[in-house]
């Protein structure tokens, strides 16, 4: 429980006093984000926010994992190290993004087919060394190993894997377009894994997951980093935390997820990323095959806002449903748990 306390402790401060030192670097060096031009008009008065800001979320989500370490007798994982790994994989794919978004000064970076490349590559990489170095089950898992009890076998579960982590951070960064709504969305969710892992770690007979404890200290060190930058990146943002912060999240959200046994139980947990993921999916479907718009403007997000909510109203009312998503999705672990446990 001190290690818990420490890494998610530790993060929260240091994204939330360090972070004014990054927007004044970032500030000084004119690295600041270029606003889409089919965006809501609206939106324009961003232009020249300072980007990036993933790199505290990263950072402070790393200290806070190493300060849950010290003092407390916990022991790094393997499972808890690759999944540190990943993430920082995927920040780096779009630490590269931001950058020639930045230097180019337009809204396009990486092109889709370097981009998509990169994170397959990282993505199976991560789906190998959790087999066959974390050792994590190849069971396709609800909320445990042996629930549906299936197993996909080696390569399937490699490609599965990959699947998850790669849709996880899209869905993220596809979410990340109003101030605050991913990072307050995602400390929600966050929260929601690191009581399961700690939960899992408790019950270990159950679970059978080894590594728990250790991706419950790294599930509160990401929810604490995500909510400290949320102080400056909440309306009006004082920095965004571009694709460096969205894809990294989305990963780790993955990766946690997967090593967890929670694969598809991620699909309640980050309720809110799937919706906007799939307004995406439903609008481009909808224009090629019948040429008409479901939404006003895809994500849902601008949609809203374009139907006349104020910015704040839309943020906060997402905020809301990510929360009853996680609440749910907790429920749901728990009315499993019940199910299976040994009677008293």
């Amino acid at each position: 429980m001190i290690g818990l306390m420490a890494a998610g402790g530790a993060a929260l401060l240091v994204a939330a006093f360090c972070t004014p030192m990054l927007i004044r670097w970032l500030s000084h060096r004119h690295i600041r984000q270029n606003i889409r031009e089919l965006g809501p008009q609206s939106h324009f008065i961003k232009e020249g926010t300072p980007t990036m800001g993933g790199l505290a979320i990263v950072a402070s989500m790393i200290l806070g994992y190493v300060m849950g370490h010290v003092g407390s007798g916990l022991h790094f994982t393997k499972a808890g190290i690759l999944a540190v790994a990943v993430v920082c994989g995927f920040g780096l794919i779009g630490f590269i993004d931001d950058w020639l978004k930045v230097r180019h000064r337009h809204n396009l970076g990486l092109n889709k087919r370097a981009k998509f490349t990169s994170q397959v590559l990282i993505a199976l990489a991560f789906g190998m060394l959790a087999l066959h170095w974390a050792k994590t089950d190849t069971y396709l898992s609800f909320t445990r190993w042996s629930s549906p009890g299936v197993n996909l076998g080696s390569t399937l579960w490699v490609v599965w894997v990959a699947v998850i982590i790669i849709a996880t951070a899209n869905a993220v960064n596809l979410t990340d377009g109003l101030d605050g709504l991913a990072s307050g969305s995602a400390t929600f969710a966050f929260s929601c894994l690191a009581i399961i892992g700690y939960w899992q770690f408790r019950h270990f007979s159950i679970y059978n997951v080894r590594s728990a404890l250790d991706l419950a200290v790294l599930s509160v060190a990401f929810a604490g980093a995500c909510l400290g930058f949320l102080w400056w990146n909440a309306k009006p943002a004082k920095l965004f935390m571009g694709d460096t912060g969205s894809l990294a999240i989305g990963a780790g959200l993955g990766a946690l997820s997967i090593e967890l046994n929670l694969q598809l139980l991620l699909l309640i947990i980050g309720g809110l990323f799937v919706v906007v993921t799939l307004s995406v999916i439903i609008q481009v479907v909808s224009f090629h095959l019948f040429h008409k718009r479901v939404f006003k403007m895809a994500p849902l997000h601008h949609h809203f806002e374009l139907a006349g909510w104020q910015e704040t109203t839309v943020i906060v009312r997402f905020w809301i449903l990510a929360g009853l998503c996680a609440a749910f999705g907790l429920a749901v672990f728990y009315a499993d748990f019940l199910s299976v446990s040994p009677p008293k």
